[in-house]
């Protein structure tokens, strides 16, 4: 019998911010989340020896979101962008922060990081990103299907 995978969020259309590739990324996100929170398993090596195999993934994922979320905002000149860059990069710094604390044994277990990575990301969705919702929906091009989108002819 397959192992039961648990969530520790579940996507919901609350969290949507209206364009398609950052709403496939920011699930992608919640996937990663629901990936690390299902490698708590009370077995600190087994934990570790995780976290060192999917770090650099995440990593890279996060960067990834981030660069395509600035490139957005940036080319449809957002008023926000500045502020919103400066919260991409101090969460940069603190998860590199974090994550040495977690491979160096200090402070910080799976189950925190997990915790904290969790709440970052809903509160950065549902209260950053959602900003930039209302004026994305204002520069976005309809599709033929009555869907908002912004693609290369939105960004300048």
């Amino acid at each position: 019998m397959a192992e039961e995978k648990s969530e520790i969020i579940t996507w919901s259309p609350t969290y949507s911010v209206g364009v398609k590739i950052i709403d496939d990324q920011h699930r992608g996100l919640l996937n990663l989340l629901n990936d690390l929170f299902n490698h708590v398993v009370g077995d600190a090596d087994e934990e570790r020896a995780y976290f060192k195999k999917v770090i650099q993934q995440a990593v890279d994922y996060v960067r990834v979101h981030f660069s395509t979320e600035e490139k957005i905002m940036s080319g449809t000149n957002f008023p926000g962008y500045p502020e919103h860059k400066k919260a991409h990069d101090v969460f940069v710094l603190t998860v590199v922060e974090k994550v040495r604390d977690y491979e160096t044994g200090r402070k910080l277990t799976l189950i925190e990081f997990t915790k904290f990575l969790k709440d970052w990301i809903l509160t950065h969705i549902a209260i950053m990103d959602k900003q930039y919702f209302a004026y994305f929906k204002e520069i976005a091009t309809r599709k033929a299907d009555g869907k908002l989108s912004i693609d290369s002819s939105d960004i300048k």
